[in-house]
């Protein structure tokens, strides 16, 4: 965890250090719009974006787990009943 931490640290700095080093102001379009702006904007709002679509990526996998150690635990719990009791309630 630390590792992590450290090397989000680091990452975190280098670009940083990138964007500050990159002042100049320059053009920037998107379809009909456009506009100037810091060299340093645009360097930092892709990183974020990048960062946005990078966790967005991991969502459905995180969902999956999370059912599957549900579903897990739910079978645990009722391998611990005793033998006589009835079986527990399935939630579709």
């Amino acid at each position: 965890m630390r590792a992590v931490l450290l090397l989000i640290v680091v990452l975190l700095a280098l670009v940083a250090a990138f964007a500050v080093q990159n002042p100049g102001v320059i053009d920037v379009r998107f379809l009909h719009l456009s506009g100037n702006t810091s060299l340093l904007v645009i360097i930092v709002l892709a990183f974020g974006i990048g960062v946005l679509v990078g966790f967005l990526g991991g969502v459905p996998s995180s969902f999956r787990r999370a059912r599957r150690i549900r579903e897990l635990s739910a079978e645990i719990d009722s391998l611990r009943k005793p033998p006589g009791a009835p079986p527990p309630p399935v939630n579709p």
